[in-house]
């Protein structure tokens, strides 16, 4: 095992140093004002313009607010779902994801997904993937026109250079972009938990988020056929904060991995129950606040917009919590907190494509439906289909983001986009049938690109535990700790 591992990590570390020297060409200068580059940057007088205060400032919060989401939301909501010699080994799976994805975006990965500009450089745009222009941060183009992410000292104007997109500067757009890069893999790691490898699942996320998320991100964000504002791509659809780019690529990949690595030991035929919901409650209400951050963070701006998707985003999980509630009351008898959580959660998933496209009222009804959608895939699909989803990933992310990519076709409006096409079905629109489209594309290519990782890991290292590790629990046999002792 451990000479499949350090190539990997030497790799990783050595691209790192490279970048860190190559940055060390760019001098900065504290006092310095924001700019943004105009024409050759390297002989042309560049005059300063300050990035918007309020809008960058919105955009840093936002991108710790889904920080906080990964940890300690998502690490508190998965791990007292686990049983408690698990509890550690699902924590440490979000913590170091935060790092490891961390470093693979600002190395190459926002590159690839947000690399090139159709307008300003057509020639060098590519509709499937990235290029180029912001490898090591824009490192190997420090200097030239806008392709670069790092500030830089321009001799010619004697001023510090900020390249910039819209009215924040570009390591603000890379930095919001790189939190929800590093809690969509986070959000797999509950399909295949107390199962798999530690070190199985760090090369699969390199890999993932390379050959999954970024191209994925492409397609939908920067242009690509996934785009709305492409006028040749596949399908012209709308996905404002991640509907088929975090939850869809996340809960179909979720299942593959659950259908190939397999069930746990004893699934189904002895009892599994959530070792401390006290830590699901917690983190399921920062999930809810960081949410705020990831749906309203991608108006790229503080403004009117920003105030439509966070009320649209709150209602959503407000009557998602409620939703799932008074459906579990009918069904079963007695509501529960679990129930609440998972609910709220579930209308969050639901209205992360759509928040950004559909009056809150209407939120309140697509949160309801993602929340009664979900609960449907968790209690009644899940059982049915025999597979074991450890946290529900595909039930609350993989359904959720389908329908809420779905219901954005039925409710997007103009009158939030802007512009004066008619969009959703409600109003007139053709955005129904380009959502199917996303949603099909977005199916096909997380399935097949996740399973053929799979197998290519399993055959090179396995992808499971072994029986007496998996009985005596990830927390010791893989990271030699315990979550609790007992003196």
């Amino acid at each position: 095992m451990a000479h499949v591992r350090r190539p990997i990590f030497l790799i990783l570390a050595l691209i790192s140093c490279l970048a860190v020297a190559r940055a060390q060409n760019a001098t900065f200068d504290e006092d310095a004002g924001i700019v943004s580059v105009e024409g050759d940057s390297a002989t042309s007088d560049v005059q300063p313009t300050a990035a918007d205060s309020g809008d960058n400032a919105w955009l840093l919060t936002s991108s710790a607010l889904v920080l906080l989401m990964t940890a300690p939301g998502l690490a508190l909501f998965y791990c007292g779902l686990v049983r408690k010699k698990n509890v550690l080994a699902v924590m440490m799976q979000c913590v170091f994801l935060m790092g490891l994805m961390t470093v693979v975006w600002a190395t190459y990965g926002y590159t690839l997904a947000f690399g090139g500009d159709p307008q300003a450089d057509p020639d060098h745009f590519h509709p499937y993937i990235g290029n180029t222009d912001y490898l090591f941060m824009g490192a190997l183009h420090q200097g030239s026109e806008s392709k670069g992410v790092q500030p830089y000292y321009n001799e010619s104007s004697r001023q510090v250079i900020y390249p910039m997109t819209g009215t924040v500067p570009t390591l603000t757009h890379m930095l919001f972009h790189g939190m929800l890069f590093i809690i969509t893999p986070a959000l797999i790691c509950g399909a295949f938990a107390e199962r798999m490898k530690f070190s199985a699942m760090a090369l699969f996320m390199i890999l993932w988020g390379t050959l999954v998320y970024c191209p994925l991100c492409h397609w939908v964000w920067d242009n690509g056929p996934l785009s709305f504002d492409n006028q040749q791509g596949w399908f012209r659809s709308l996905d404002f904060a991640g509907g088929t780019v975090v939850h869809v690529s996340a809960g179909v990949s979720a299942l593959v991995c659950a259908l190939v690595l397999g069930k746990r030991l004893g699934y189904g035929s002895e009892p599994m129950p959530p070792h401390n919901l006290t830590y699901t409650v917690v983190g399921a209400a920062l999930l809810w606040v960081g949410w705020f951050g990831f749906n309203a963070g991608r108006a790229g701006a503080a403004n009117n917009l920003a105030a439509s998707v966070f009320t649209a985003t709150h209602f959503a999980a407000a009557a998602g919590a409620l939703a799932w509630t008074l459906v579990e009351w009918i069904t079963r008898g007695k509501p529960t907190v679990l129930g609440a959580c998972t609910g709220a959660v579930s209308g969050l998933v639901c209205v992360t494509p759509a928040s950004g496209y559909v009056q809150p009222m209407p939120a309140l009804l697509v949160g309801a439906l993602g929340s009664v959608a979900c609960y449907f895939a968790v209690t009644q699909l899940k059982p049915r289909l025999g597979y074991d989803d450890t946290l529900d990933v595909f039930g609350v992310h993989g359904i959720g983001g389908t329908l809420g990519v779905l219901l954005t076709g039925l409710f997007a409006t103009k009158a939030i986009k802007g512009g004066t096409e008619a969009l959703g079905l409600f109003e007139n629109g053709k955005l129904f049938g380009a959502q199917i489209g996303a949603v099909a594309v977005t199916w096909a290519y997380a399935a097949v690109v996740t399973f053929i990782l799979l197998k290519l890991l399993d055959w090179m290292m396995g992808l499971r535990v072994t029986q007496q590790q998996e009985l005596q629990g990830l927390d010791l046999t893989q990271h030699g700790e315990e979550g609790y002792i007992y003196i």
